[in-house]
């Protein structure tokens, strides 16, 4: 049976998916932009960090990975 707070939550559980997709996009995408500018300066100032400064911007973007986890586990936990 199918009551009014089920087609209310299946409803907006597309919204609160993207919600976690995209926080997680725009704090990823700031995190990698104080990191690109600061690893630039390193490998400016010093030869082979590259795969430190490489290491360093791979790292925030395990929060876009849970961002897509949250997102999944909202779609596919809201009651159709």
């Amino acid at each position: 049976m199918v009551d009014a707070t089920t087609t209310v939550m299946a409803s907006w559980a597309p919204i609160g998916a993207a919600i976690a997709i995209v926080g997680s996009a725009i704090g990823t995408a700031w995190a990698q932009s104080s990191i690109g500018a600061a690893g630039a300066g390193l490998m400016a100032e010093k030869d082979g960090k590259e795969g430190q400064v490489l290491l360093f911007l791979a790292i925030p973007e395990t929060m876009v990975i849970l961002g897509f986890v949250v997102a999944y586990l909202i779609l596919t936990m809201t009651p159709a």
